[in-house]
């Protein structure tokens, strides 16, 4: 399974997350919440060795549409992109929707599934030709 969309970025690591949130925007999708995992994992004396943000994204009207249709695809959101560094290189990524959607049979949300993947892919994208 082809679970994560990923793609390093020339963009420093604040402005590739700068950035994502931009893309993001223009794009009606939001971060509902920013998550420094180095910083967290630092806080209980554990050096993960490389900067690692976790951004909690949503675009209300799509997570409307899927919930209504099954509460269940809840535990799926909000969908997650993520950003960190790995060898000095700062990578930009996501989880596919659609591989997610693929986990509930029996419903058909593939569609609303490939929406939300063009709009993650598009961001990751856009970084890696920023």
């Amino acid at each position: 399974m082809d679970l994560i969309y990923q793609r390093p970025t020339k963009l420093a690591f604040d402005q590739a997350i700068a950035r994502v949130k931009q893309e993001l925007k223009q794009r009606s999708f939001g971060v509902l919440w920013e998550f420094d995992m180095a910083k967290k994992l630092d806080e209980n004396q554990l050096d993960l060795g490389a900067k690692f943000v976790v951004l909690e994204v949503c675009n209300p009207q799509k997570a409307h549409q899927v919930l209504t249709q099954e509460i269940t695809v809840g535990y799926f959101l909000p969908c997650k992109m993520v950003v960190f560094e790995k060898d000095g290189q700062v990578h930009v990524g996501t989880i596919k929707p659609s591989s997610l959607m693929a986990q509930l049979p029996g419903l058909d949300l593939s569609d609303v599934a490939s929406e939300v993947e063009e709009v993650l892919q598009a961001t990751v994208d856009a970084l890696a030709k920023a």
